[in-house]
């Protein structure tokens, strides 16, 4: 039998849309720590409290942008707050002072929680359901060819720029991102009426316990996009921390052209476990990095890089399928929902991560920071094997 369409042209829109949309968000990531101590001469924790609002802010949307995405048309939704995000970067260029930097942050926060959770929603609604695993795959590998060139292009700019270009670098990729975007045709969804307002139209219960789980995954991730760049100079690798990006961003492209097709198999909580216990081994490694320079400094640095593409192998596994997790636990029209329940709890973690990187990284070091986040996974590979896994396989609608 003939496999169903993937590839048509509002998928192609809609991956190119994602990639510039990540490319723009990537290309700050890296540099923002910079901007803020050269810029507003803050300190390591006050560098975590701002970078947090942006991730704090988009988890407190996330909600009530999937409610809204199964109760009304979805494209709308998605176009206004993809204009929205791209339009702050030029914001950027006015912030004079920490207080309106924050501002701008919390507002940034608040549209890409939305487009996030719009975008998530609106390519599942245009591929078809046999091969959903492996569409959201290489919707998810835009994000990782992004975060592979983004970061690097960042540090670059910052080496040889002023922030201003940087800003305008990213407003241009998003700008060019919203016209892609405005190009997807979406299937007809006329507006459902819900029933009053309760929890599980904003959270999707069923997903709670992934959500838990996912979260503790997610705070050493969010320790890593942040911070490794400051990491590597403490340890005294100077040169091509752009690089780190993207080997971890190469790992999760590997993984994710294979994962999604065995998640689309069934093979789902195989697949994450598999994912889990590589990124628990390479999160423990990164943490010992500083002391293994003091003992090789001149094999350190490959292991450093080594770690990246192992760590990006690990979560590049464990997204597709994580995803596919969520929906598979939901209704059809509650798919808004389970996405934003998924990005939520991904949220939650990201922003716990900045804060506690920031704060550990302060009072103790980087290192230490990053065992702290080694011994999450721990955890959270146990709590997936006892509850997650089991609780998936008897309450799965698909």
């Amino acid at each position: 039998m003939a496999k169903d369409h993937l590839v048509t042209p509002s998928y192609c829109c809609i991956l190119a849309a994602n990639f510039l949309l990540y490319f723009g968000f990537y290309l700050l990531m890296p540099v923002l720590p910079f901007y803020l101590t050269e810029v507003f001469h803050t300190g390591n924790t006050m560098v975590g409290i701002a970078l947090s609002c942006y991730t704090v802010a988009a988890l407190t949307i996330r909600p009530f942008s999937g409610y809204l995405l199964d109760t009304l048309a979805r494209k709308p939704l998605y176009l206004i707050s993809f204009f929205i995000f791209t339009t702050i970067f030029a914001g950027y260029l006015f912030a004079g002072s920490l207080t309106l930097f924050i501002i701008l942050r919390i507002v940034h926060g608040f549209a890409f929680g939305t487009v996030t959770v719009s975008g998530n929603t609106v390519v599942i609604d245009i591929m078809p359901s046999s091969r959903r695993g492996e569409g959201i795959g290489y919707y998810g590998l835009t994000n990782n060819t992004a975060m592979a060139i983004g970061p690097m292009v960042g540090l670059f700019l910052h080496d040889f720029y002023s922030f201003p270009v940087i800003f305008l670098s990213a407003l241009t990729s998003c700008s060019l991102g919203w016209i892609m975007a405005s190009l997807v045709r979406t299937p007809p969804k006329e507006p459902v009426k819900r029933a009053p307002v309760s929890l599980d139209r904003f959270i999707l219960i069923k997903g709670i316990p992934a959500g838990i789980d996912l979260l503790l995954l997610s705070i050493p991730y969010g320790m890593t996009t942040t911070y490794v760049a400051m990491y590597a100079k403490e340890m005294g690798i100077q040169k091509g921390t752009g690089i780190f990006f993207t080997l971890m961003a190469a790992g999760m492209a590997i993984s994710r052209i294979f994962s999604g097709r065995q998640v689309d198999k069934g093979r789902i909580t195989q697949v994450i476990a598999l994912g889990m216990y590589l990124a628990c081994g390479c999160f423990f490694v990164l943490s010992a990095c500083e002391t293994l320079m003091s003992w090789n400094p001149v094999l350190t640095p490959y292991i450093f890089f080594g770690i990246a593409l192992f760590l990006g192998i690990g979560f590049g596994t464990m997204f597709p399928a994580f995803n596919t997790l969520f929906v598979n636990l939901a209704p059809h029209n509650q798919r808004g929902t389970a996405t934003s329940t998924y990005l939520t709890s991904w949220d939650v973690g990201i922003g716990a991560g900045l804060l506690l990187g920031g704060y550990l990284g302060e009072i103790t070091t980087l290192d230490r920071a990053y065992l702290f986040g080694a011994c999450l996974t721990v955890v959270s590979a146990i709590y997936f094997r006892i509850k997650v896994g089991p609780h998936f396989e008897k309450n799965k609608l698909r």
